[in-house]
């Protein structure tokens, strides 16, 4: 594909695999400045433990030099990821589950809801937008350094997790909140939702899990903002990412 072709078509730019199907380039969005994200650079995605070897030929050639995974301990010793061959180094950045053992007293609950589901994942982005933040700085630590890149960031569906970490990634290099929802919700295409749930959970239960929820991701965003004076003063105390680092940043990321 030409450059300009690249530049008109619809984003998100998907990579096609067979063992996951929520993996995309984070390229193409325009920022404030007028500037695009460059394609090739930072990829997003869910777990990466089924790919097929069609998929690690296809995966070789993006030419990965990193990979950080988010997802917690457990999560990676139960499906531990399958990349090619020699192909890129792994740095676990865990942010552990909060979800799970509450999700299974709401499951053992006859009237579970999927209004019960959002809520607690809810409480799960506050965490992102709080006490997570030190494992979000780290990856824009590694983003930084140009011998590290091109890096994909993911967690178990590559949705929530990354989802927030690719909203920060977005705020940092300058893109419309428009913009970084649009990206978030992509999910609600790609994924397949493939997560196991126990026999006989309401489908409403299930659909809420499956599904990006924008209230979630705006509520974390405002958390995470709250007590700063502007973006920049929220990215150089949270992120590390002060003035210099920030043009950095985006000088290494847009064209």
């Amino acid at each position: 594909m030409d450059h300009a072709a690249a530049r008109d078509e619809v984003l998100p730019r998907r990579v096609l695999l067979e063992g996951c199907t929520n993996l995309r380039d984070l390229g193409g969005y325009r920022a404030a400045d007028g500037r695009r994200v460059r394609f090739g650079q930072v990829f997003r995605a869910a777990a990466l433990h089924a790919l097929t070897e069609a998929d690690l030929v296809l995966l070789g050639r993006l030419g990965l030099r990193t990979v950080c995974d988010l997802r917690g301990e457990k999560e990676r010793a139960r499906a531990p990821s399958r990349l090619p061959e020699g192909g890129p180094e792994v740095v676990p950045l865990p942010i552990e589950p909060t979800v799970g053992a509450a999700l299974r007293d709401i499951l053992a609950r006859a009237e579970a809801t999927g209004e019960d589901v959002v809520g607690l994942l809810g409480q799960a982005y506050q965490a992102y937008a709080t006490s997570k933040l030190p494992q979000y700085r780290a990856l824009f630590g590694l983003l930084l350094q140009p011998e590290r890149r091109p890096l994909v960031f993911h967690c178990s569906a590559g949705k929530d997790r990354t989802g927030f970490g690719a909203a920060l990634l977005l705020t940092a290099l300058g893109v419309p909140r428009e913009t970084i929802l649009e990206d978030y919700l992509a999910t609600n295409r790609f994924w397949d939702g493939h997560a196991a749930l126990p026999p006989g959970t309401p489908p409403a239960v299930s659909e809420a899990l499956k599904r990006a929820h924008a209230p979630l991701l705006e509520a974390a965003l405002a958390t995470a903002l709250r007590g700063h004076a502007d973006t920049d003063a929220f990215l150089e105390a949270a992120l590390g990412l002060d003035a210099p680092r920030r043009a950095a940043l985006r000088d290494s990321l847009l064209e």
